[in-house]
């Protein structure tokens, strides 16, 4: 199989699995964790290992570059501050005990578990995120299948790939923005990586990002 089309069947049947599990099977976090990890980091490693001609590209994946971390952090503060304004300011007109149930009833997440699940999700999960959808789909396929496809698919399999996991969190039309919105910020993700090649700028901002939702979920949880 030429590397392209690995590459490309890998995002989709990954993204695809993982909304069944997430959207469907729905089993208890750590479970889905490691599934997770198998999908995300050990189809793209086999890429590497396979056609090794882009073990170079591997290593600049990881590399860092000063600047960039500096813009990323500016973004990423902006991005946490957004994200709370947004809630404490429109926190009383939508129902958010609905996001909590699922996380209780669907994968085992609760008020004694949560913290726990929050630095796994900041830190940790975010990276694996962003080596997949940044990394793996957009800047290696980007030497393989050009430009403007990297940037389209990888931000629609971000998009997508969030389908399960959020389906029945709100209505119709906001849903529908939600995932817009999701596309648009792979996109921006993609661009932030895009000059040092790097998966380091795009997630620092998740990382941000994920430190507003979990700080809304402690709130949710009544822990804070």
């Amino acid at each position: 199989m030429k590397a392209k089309n690995y590459a490309i069947v890998s995002v989709v049947l990954s993204t695809l699995l993982m909304c069944v599990v997430d959207g469907i099977w729905q089993p208890p976090y750590l479970y889905k964790s490691i599934i997770k990890i198998g999908l995300f980091l050990l189809l793209p490693m086999l890429y590497f290992l396979l056609y090794r001609g882009k073990a170079v590209h591997l290593k600049k994946l990881f590399s860092f570059r000063g600047r960039d971390g500096l813009i990323a952090l500016v973004l990423g503060v902006g991005v946490f501050t957004v994200v709370l304004g947004v809630y404490f300011l429109l926190g009383d007109y939508i129902d958010l005990s609905g996001i909590r149930d699922s996380l209780t009833g669907g994968t085992g997440v609760t008020a004694e578990n949560f913290i726990y699940v929050a630095v796994y999700i900041s830190f940790v999960n975010s990276l694996l995120e962003e080596f997949f959808f940044r990394g793996f789909a957009f800047l290696t396929l980007k030497k393989e299948a050009g430009r403007r496809f990297a940037y389209l698919f990888s931000a629609a399999a971000f998009a997508l790939y969030h389908v399960g996991m959020t389906g029945g969190w709100f209505n119709i039309w906001i849903y529908l923005l939600a995932m817009a919105g999701l596309a648009i910020g792979g996109c921006i993700f993609n661009f932030l990586n895009e000059r040092s090649e790097s998966i380091y700028p795009s997630w620092i901002v998740h990382m941000f990002a994920n430190f507003a939702i979990n700080t809304v979920g402690l709130i949710l949880f009544g822990i804070l």
